[in-house]
This record gives structure tokens, C-alpha cells and sequence, in this order.
């Protein structure tokens, strides 16, 4: 019997702590800041443990890596180097969804030459969309052809239905990760030329992607793509481009949101006792805020950057919900609370490749589409996709079937097809046309 542990239960965790208690050979303990919502995750499940714990307290999150066999964690990124320094300490195994930090990275030494594997990168975006990727182009070099173009697209969405507020977006994860990545500079590869993005240029030209079964959507560069070149041996490719996909009008919105600052996460020390139209006048630059807006921004006080704004409540003279913090934390909270999914709601996942790939069989066009939609009720298409590859890979890392051993991404066949293969089984599957 091996055990696990899971650091975190926030919106993502439940899929996961349900698939591993469900796997015969595995003791699941689930640690979170609030109790009670691990405990409400393993209710009912025989091999679920749930306790209390502050990250903060190293030497109770140490007590509980050392007594464990692997480590999954769905802490804050910023988290996840503590966690894996600890784990190697104490030779653990550990799992996560997120990016390889160049402070992550700096562990691979230490990691292999204690026969451990930290796998990062495992959800899905990043994770299914490396897999998916990696499958189609190791068939490709297996043909002796080439790629010579990918661009990749992944957004979570709220599904048709539920798009039912201004905004045209609900939150499925942490709404403050959303607006921090809302200000991440961006850089590209096309045609052969580097194209960078500044943080406050990243929605000032999206592109239109059409995808079959989910419609039309705007795209945006989603931070630095070329770093891919590398990580999926693509160095003659002509263009690599990552891309974040959301409902057509988001872009011109959110453009002039970040110009105005809203988003900055610079700690300010005056935010006690002002109101949200106090907040925003003081950032505009006088009253009446909405016109002052207008005026600052060199737009008319009907564009949807204001009308959105004041769906959102922010002109309302409602006291803020906090004392300290930056702007992107006003803004996460009010839109955590006006930007929720309702119970029954679904979410929407969706994931597109774009690969142009030449001969020996000729030039092909290939697309991988992955769809997946929330249960009503259930668990979110953002949760499913999150967290299932990691769960599934955690039960292979714990079984011997996964033996890379380092800091690593899932972009090897011996990782990624069986993963692949368990989300086919449980629904989750990209389907690939080629042209």
C-alpha cells in the first residue's frame, strides 16, 4: 500500500482525490488551510484521510512529506519549490500541474540522483496539451516527415448555455491566477520571425480561431512560446505559437483594463475604507468615474470596457472587501463573486493543435481537438482536465510504470501514452483530422 499525499482542495482537487482513493493499493491523505473542505472530499471514501495544514508551517508540512510516498501539489505555484525541496530531502516522489520554474528546474540534478521523479507540467494546459502534441509529432518524425508549423490554442470557458453575463466568462479556477496571466508579456514565433508582445499589449490584436464543435473565438498570445522549439524538438519549425482562446468581445474589454491598472498587483497601503467607486475614481482620475474612464481611455461612455464594469458593480458605493492588497485583488473579488458558475452550469475545455507537417507523405494539415464539458452538478471540465492526468500519473509513478526520473514534463512516449490512454477511458479524448 503506498501513500499519497494531496496538498491542497481547492476547485480542481475533487477529481483527483476521488480517482486515487479509488485505486486499491493507495492511502490518500488530503491537507488543506480549511478542514473542512477536505473533509467534505473524502467523505464516504474508505481511503481518504483529511487534516488541517498551513503551508506556512514547514515543519508540519515536512512531518507530513516524510510519512508519505509521493506528494501531489495543487498549492499556489509560488509553493511548489518548498514542497519539492522538501520532498527530495526526504526522498519522496512528487507531481504538479504547473510550469518548471527555473527554481524547479535547479532541482533535477538532486532529484534523479536520488532516483525520484518530479513531474510538473501534468494537467492541461500546461499537460494534455504537451501530450497530445508529443504523440502527433514523435508519429510524425516516425514517418521521417517534418513539422514545420504548430500553433496551439487552450481556453476554459463557460459551456453555450451558461455564457449568460456581460462578461462572457465565468471562473473555474483561482479568479486572481486568471488576471495575474491577463498581464503576462507574450512572445511567439511566425514565418520564421520572433514576435514580442508586451504584458499591456497582450489583448490589442487577437485573431479569430474557428473550432468545430465549440465556434468562434478569439485567441491571444499565452506567455512565451518559444521555449517549445526545445521541449518538443521542433528547432527548424517556421512558426510555434501557444495561444489562449475566449468568447469573441473579451479582448477589447480586458485591453483597456489592464492599461488602466486594474490588474497590477503592486500592494497598496490606502485601500481601508474606500468604497468600489472611491477605488476607481482614485485610478481614473476624478468623478464621475464612468466619464472620467471614458476620457482617460479615449473611449465612449457606452464601450462595453465601461458598460462591463459597471455590470461588475465597480462603480457601486459599496465598501471594498479588503483592507490590503492590489488592484487585481479588488477585481478578483468582485468578480468571484458576479462571475461565479451557478450549480447546474457547465463549464466548457477547449484545446486546439494546428500542425502543418511536410512530406515524405506530403504537406498535411493536422488538427487535435480536445472538447470536454462540465457535469451539471458534478465535477468542471477546468477540474476533470486539471487534474486527472496528474492523478493518473501519480498512480504510475507509485506503481513502477513511469520510471524517468529528474524534474520532467510528460512529453516522452513511456509517460504520456499511458496517461493519454486512461483520459480515452474516463471520456477525455482528442479527436485529430487531417487534411
Amino acid at each position: 500500500m503506498k501513500r499519497v499525499l494531496v496538498l491542497g482542495a481547492g476547485l480542481v482537487s475533487r477529481p483527483l482525490v476521488h480517482y486515487l482513493t479509488d485505486q486499491p493499493d493507495l492511502e490518500v491523505t488530503l491537507a488543506s488551510r480549511t478542514v473542512s473542505k477536505a473533509e467534505a472530499l473524502v467523505a464516504g471514501r474508505e481511503r481518504g484521510t483529511a487534516v488541517a495544514l498551513d503551508v506556512k508551517d514547514e515543519a508540519a508540512l515536512e512531518r507530513l512529506i516524510a510519512g508519505h510516498d509521493l506528494a501531489v501539489s495543487l498549492l499556489p505555484a509560488t509553493e511548489h519549490v518548498k514542497v519539492a525541496n522538501l520532498c527530495l530531502k526526504h526522498r519522496k516522489h512528487m507531481s504538479t500541474t504547473s510550469y518548471i520554474s527555473p527554481e524547479m528546474k535547479a532541482l533535477d540534478a538532486g532529484a534523479s540522483a536520488a532516483d525520484l521523479t518530479f513531474l510538473n507540467e501534468c494537467g492541461v494546459d500546461p499537460g494534455i496539451d504537451h501530450m497530445s502534441a508529443m504523440r502527433i509529432i514523435h508519429q510524425a518524425e516516425a514517418d521521417g516527415a517534418k513539422v514545420v508549423s504548430f500553433r496551439s490554442y487552450c481556453g476554459g470557458l463557460p459551456a453555450p448555455e451558461a455564457n449568460t453575463n456581460p462578461i462572457g466568462y465565468k471562473f473555474s479556477w483561482a479568479p486572481r491566477g486568471v488576471l495575474v496571466a491577463a498581464t503576462n508579456p507574450g512572445r511567439y514565433l511566425r514565418d520564421g520571425q520572433i514576435v514580442e508582445v508586451p504584458g499591456d499589449e497582450l489583448f490589442a490584436s487577437p485573431e479569430r480561431v474557428s473550432v468545430p464543435g465549440a465556434g468562434e473565438l478569439e485567441g491571444y498570445p499565452n506567455r512565451d512560446s518559444l521555449p517549445y522549439q526545445e521541449l518538443y524538438g521542433l528547432e527548424d519549425v517556421r512558426t510555434m505559437f501557444r495561444g489562449t482562446l475566449r468568447n469573441l468581445g473579451h479582448c477589447e474589454s480586458w485591453y483597456h483594463w489592464v492599461k488602466l491598472g486594474l490588474f497590477d498587483t503592486a500592494p497598496r497601503s490606502d485601500l481601508a475604507g474606500l468604497t468600489y467607486r472611491t477605488w476607481i475614481a482614485g485610478i481614473v482620475g476624478g468623478e464621475p468615474a464612468e466619464e472620467a474612464l471614458a476620457r482617460k481611455r479615449g473611449i465612449p461612455a457606452d464601450h462595453p470596457a465601461i458598460t462591463k464594469l459597471d455590470w461588475l458593480g465597480v462603480f457601486e458605493d459599496a465598501p471594498l472587501p479588503l483592507s490590503e492588497g492590489g488592484n487585481v485583488d479588488v477585481m478578483a473579488a468582485r468578480m468571484r463573486e458576479r462571475c461565479a458558475f451557478g450549480p447546474d452550469e457547465r463549464d466548457l475545455i477547449v484545446l486546439r493543435h494546428e500542425f502543418v507537417i511536410e512530406p515524405p507523405k506530403g504537406v498535411r494539415r493536422v488538427h487535435s481537438t480536445l472538447i470536454d464539458f462540465g457535469i451539471p452538478g458534478g465535477d468542471s471540465a477546468m477540474a476533470r482536465t486539471v487534474s486527472l492526468p496528474v492523478a493518473i500519473a501519480t498512480r504510475l509513478i507509485l506503481q513502477g510504470e513511469v520510471t524517468e526520473r529528474g524534474v520532467i514534463a510528460p512529453i516522452k512516449p513511456a509517460v504520456y501514452n499511458p496517461i493519454l490512454d486512461e483520459l480515452d477511458r474516463l471520456g477525455i479524448r482528442c479527436e485529430e483530422t487531417t487534411a
